[in-house]
């Protein structure tokens, strides 16, 4: 006997008490009517259930999504750091030395006039490689802000894509 049969049995015991009814017209009548009630709401209740454990699962693997974007561009952010880095020690570097080979240039001036021209186009050089640079360094953040951004961008993408269908859809 099935849980469907037990259920059915019941009911019909319920229908001929309550009801007044005698065993004859109770088994023609309420199984049939019962059954399908009972049918109808076993399939309702399972379509539901499966929706929201599907529904479950959608989550679930969308914020697995999300959490490899944020790890994605976490690591593009510091790696990208790391490189900025690497570029403003090497600009700080490269003026250190420029610095002291300007430094040894002017221990051989002979004439304050010689140094006054010296300083000029040693500073007209130096303010020329910073600017030269600094806009490469900007550059290089720029991209860094936009490869890191990058993942969490596509997902953004996905979300609206995903979350804007209607949900019968």
């Amino acid at each position: 006997m099935t849980a469907d049969d037990i259920k059915l049995a019941d009911v019909k015991k319920l229908t001929e008490v309550g009801a007044g009814r005698s065993r004859k017209t109770t088994e023609t009548r309420a199984p049939a009517a019962a059954r399908l009630t009972v049918e109808k709401t076993v399939t309702d209740m399972t379509k539901a259930t499966e929706g929201l454990f599907k529904a479950a699962e959608e989550v679930a693997e969308f914020s697995r999504g999300n959490a490899e974007a944020v790890a994605k561009a976490t690591q593009l952010y510091v790696a990208g750091v790391q490189d900025l880095g690497k570029q403003t020690l090497a600009l700080f570097q490269g003026l250190s030395d420029t610095a002291i080979e300007n430094a040894k240039a002017f221990s051989t001036v002979k004439s304050l006039k010689e140094a006054a021209e010296l300083q000029a186009s040693f500073t007209k050089a130096t303010l020329e490689k910073t600017f030269a640079e600094s806009a490469k360094l900007q550059e290089a953040a720029l991209k860094l802000a936009e490869s890191s951004f990058a993942p969490l961008s596509a997902r953004m993408s996905l979300a609206v894509e995903k979350f804007s269908k209607p949900l019968a859809a």
